[in-house]
């Protein structure tokens, strides 16, 4: 009874957390959309989905994700299993390198292939070839995005499975195709599938990367809601969109989790250094050579080509767009303030949505370390749906929810953070769980016995134990933080824009001037982003699973 009134009480805030700053907001929208004269019009949401145009939207956003996982997927598997298994030089800087994709807003992404495949890009300048508004650059947009969550998720088991096991089939007479068939195969396929799942819930709520590429012709849901609400304000259309959208991430939330249950709890897993040695035989070489060239072409050339932007001034190479960022034109400006402010605003919002996502979300890890039954698996769902309910759902429920007392905070500078703070927690608890679940709980019961209480338990026997994994936890925070935009574009103040937001309204904006900050904001988050998984890198826990998705 006593470690069930703990576990209650450290799940009140995350509860409470999450009722006021994320149901509260997506109901009143749903709501508003709705509710008409107070009855609730549901058939309105069949006259909504009869529409031509938006089933099309539908049908491109599920076919589009499926076609990016399965792209992912087949491009980013080899590169888990050279990470996984080999050792060779740079190995760490790589594995960094490979995730700041990952942390990057997708505006920058879409900023990143528009340099590369757009009009007066890279591939226009050398060979006449534009692919920007065609759905090739989306999908490998995508690609780019995720090709760390494959590499991470699946990666981070298979460098803990114990190849005894594969060789011992071999010995027993099975070919090597075989015994990986076999052996190696079924013990991948929960994490294969959390991955492909996770790649899935990303792409099919895709906002940044389509509005960019997609110009006018490609829309997921989230663009589509985002166009509903801001520009033609039919808060019905985005409401039923809302509801399709968070029927299929709660399916593609619950398949996840069960998938990541059968991860945790079927396999005897070794330490990553006892798996990994340097590659031998020419094979093996030109694998790793593979998978290098791959992540160089795929993932290096689109933020090189960022860069190389950023400094193209039409004066030749220089400085000139980042002395830019620090004045104001007055011209039409975008912005109340120079475009330099987003960097600080950016920053200061991004440390106090990491203290509030690492409270809340380092509470509900401790509430979820004991496994127990459908009330705490349900709680562990609920702290996924910010990955894939609408962040522009989210975002416009702030403006209409939260402003009236005691919750008026319209004006406030924390609105941003928790917002941002929504995005953060699920990578927390994520980072954090694992390890809370491997400390030995006769560690606690011995405290326990010994009179301490959970506070203490928790003070002298977890926190030593999680320190290095709560940091990583935090760094995680910090980026996505960092990133986010879906719910800040509604939220951010003219005279406070973050940086997301910033690069947005810059290319939204014709002008040589206009786009070349834009690549300069971009560089300067990625910049910032980099040397935090860098961080993140020194700092994961050796011999755990500390740090992956």
């Amino acid at each position: 009874m006593r470690g069930n009134a703990t576990r209650l009480g450290l799940m009140a805030v995350p509860v409470a957390f999450f009722a006021v700053f994320f149901a509260h907001p997506v109901a009143a929208i749903v709501g508003r959309g709705l509710r008409d004269g107070g009855v609730w019009q549901f058939a309105k949401a069949g006259e909504v989905l009869g529409r031509a145009d938006l089933q099309r939207v539908l049908w491109f956003t599920t076919w589009q994700a499926l076609a990016s996982t399965a792209l992912t997927l087949l491009i980013a598997l080899p590169g888990a299993y050279v990470f996984a298994r080999y050792d060779f030089p740079g190995k760490r800087l790589l594995r960094a390198a490979v995730t700041v994709p990952f942390v990057l807003p997708t505006v920058v992404v879409g900023s990143a292939f528009l340099a590369l495949l757009g009009r007066g890009g890279l591939l226009d300048e050398l060979w006449g070839i534009r692919l920007d508004t065609s759905v090739w650059a989306i999908l490998l947009a995508h690609v780019f995005f995720n090709y760390a969550v494959v590499v991470r998720t699946v990666g981070g088991l298979w460098s803990q499975l114990d190849p005894r096991q594969e060789e011992a089939a071999r010995v027993l007479g099975a070919g090597r195709f075989t015994a990986w068939r076999r052996v190696t195969l079924p013990a991948l396929t929960p994490a294969v599938a959390a991955a492909a799942l996770m790649v899935f819930l990303f792409t099919f709520t895709s906002f940044g990367v389509v509005q960019i590429l997609g110009g006018p012709t490609f829309a997921t849901l989230e663009v589509e809601i985002y166009r509903q609400t801001a520009q033609l304000l039919d808060l019905r259309t985005a409401a039923v969109l809302t509801l399709v959208q968070f029927a299929a991430v709660g399916a593609v939330l619950a398949v996840h989790a069960k998938a990541v249950r059968r991860r945790e709890t079927a396999l005897r897993l070794v330490s990553p250094a006892q798996t990994s040695r340097p590659p031998r035989g020419l094979g093996q070489r030109a694998l790793l050579g593979a998978v290098i060239a791959t992540i160089a072409l795929l993932l290096l050339t689109p933020l090189a080509v960022l860069v190389e932007r950023s400094f193209d001034t039409p004066g030749g190479y220089g400085l000139d767009y980042y002395r830019a960022l620090g004045t104001l034109d007055e011209r039409g400006a975008a912005f109340l303030v120079p475009p330099i402010e987003a960097v600080w605003n950016s920053l200061r919002y991004a440390l106090a949505a990491t203290l509030i996502a690492v409270t809340v979300g380092g509470l509900a890890a401790a509430a979820l370390t004991r496994r127990a039954g459908r009330l705490v698996r349900g709680f562990d769902a609920l702290l996924m749906l910010p990955l894939g309910v609408s962040a522009v759902t989210v975002g416009f429920g702030f403006l209409i929810t939260l402003d009236k007392p005691p919750l008026d905070l319209r004006a406030s500078w924390i609105l941003v953070p928790l917002a941002q703070a929504l995005v953060g927690v699920p990578f927390v608890v994520r980072t954090m769980l694992p390890v809370l679940r491997a400390v030995d709980g006769r560690l606690r019961e011995a405290a326990a016995v010994l009179g301490a209480s959970p506070a203490r338990v928790w003070r002298e026997v977890d926190f030593p134990m999680v320190r290095r994994a709560l940091l990583i936890a935090a760094g995680f925070a910090f980026a996505v933080s960092l990133g986010e935009f879906g719910a800040t574009v509604f939220i951010a103040r003219p005279d406070h824009p973050t940086l997301p937001v910033a690069v947005a309204r810059l290319l939204g904006r014709p002008g040589e001037l206009n786009y070349g900050q834009a690549m300069a904001l971009s560089t300067i988050l990625m910049a910032v982003c980099a040397a935090a998984l860098l961080l993140l890198e020194r700092t994961r826990v050796r011999g755990s699973s500390a740090g992956e998705f």
